[in-house]
């Protein structure tokens, strides 16, 4: 593994053609799109990364990066590049809409699989979860299955470990906090845990959404929020068409406040800003 470059010795700035570089790449792996006015962000993002590789320059860590056979350079770009900004209960209209709405239609059902495509570290998918067994009293029926991915290997195992500082929970209610998670003690103190049991409900896996996806089984809600404001609009309408194959026949589809599907070609009916239904019962 290469030394890193050393506090006292500064590393190239970043060129146009190197950032055009990067931003295709990003493009094309990921479908990140990278507009000019992102120069200061890709700047001082890979610049860690830069100098933790022991480059000198940003043209020598893009070289390592494309030539890294194992995909795990690839991976750590993505990670420093992708905004995983979240919390609990974002965007409340789409929960109180889940719990008002959709939920009531699923008690009788023997199994309810909702997807949170975008889940960062983990507050939105454990969201879901404390939503469904809000709504159903905790009963075990429907069984519930979240799936819940993400590009960010680090944002993944963040999720995984369930473990959050108490300023991260303000949003939700005492109830829900003496309901669903463990408090820490000692050097623990002002922590919090998702209960193994709630934990369990929840299946994590590490997904890139612009290639190719299935699921064994559709899904009656799934959220993808605030992801394809990064996307232009022709990756955009390929996901959407992939969003709306994974879901089953009336299931819903959410996306982010400041997201829209206008001007995209989709099989959807919009049923308010955000929300969007596939046809059926």
């Amino acid at each position: 593994m290469p030394d890193p470059t050393p506090l006292n010795e500064t590393i190239r700035p970043l060129t146009e053609s190197e950032f055009t570089k990067i931003s295709r790449l990003a493009h094309e792996k990921f479908g990140l799109e990278l507009k000019p006015e992102k120069y200061e962000l890709v700047t001082a993002r890979l610049g860690k990364k830069v100098r933790a590789a022991g480059c000198r320059s940003y043209q020598e860590y893009y070289k390592r990066v494309v030539e890294d056979q194992t995909g795990e350079a690839l991976i750590e770009l993505i990670d420093a590049l992708a905004t995983n900004f979240t919390n609990f209960l974002r965007e409340p209209a789409h929960f109180d809409f889940l719990l008002k709405e959709v939920l009531p239609t699923c008690t009788a059902r023997d199994r309810l699989s909702i997807w949170s495509a975008a889940c960062s570290t983990g507050e939105e998918p454990y969201t879901i979860a404390f939503s469904v067994l809000e709504a159903l009293g905790g009963v075990e029926r429907p069984q519930l299955r979240v799936v819940a991915t993400d590009i960010s290997s680090r944002a993944l195992a963040e999720a995984q470990r369930g473990v959050y500082p108490a300023a991260k929970l303000e949003t939700l209610s005492p109830a829900w906090l003496r309901a669903y998670f463990l408090r820490g003690s000692g050097k623990w103190d002002g922590w919090y845990r998702v209960k193994p049991e709630v934990a369990r409900r929840i299946e994590f896996r590490r997904l890139n959404l612009i290639e190719g996806f299935s699921h064994p089984e559709p899904f009656r809600v799934i959220f993808c929020r605030n992801v394809m404001i990064y996307f232009d609009k022709a990756t955009q309408r390929k996901l959407v068409e992939r969003l709306a194959a994974s879901l089953e026949p009336g299931g819903y589809l959410f996306i982010g406040h400041s997201e829209s599907l206008t001007g995209i070609d989709h099989p959807l009916s919009y049923i308010r800003p955000t929300i969007y239904r596939k046809g059926g019962r």
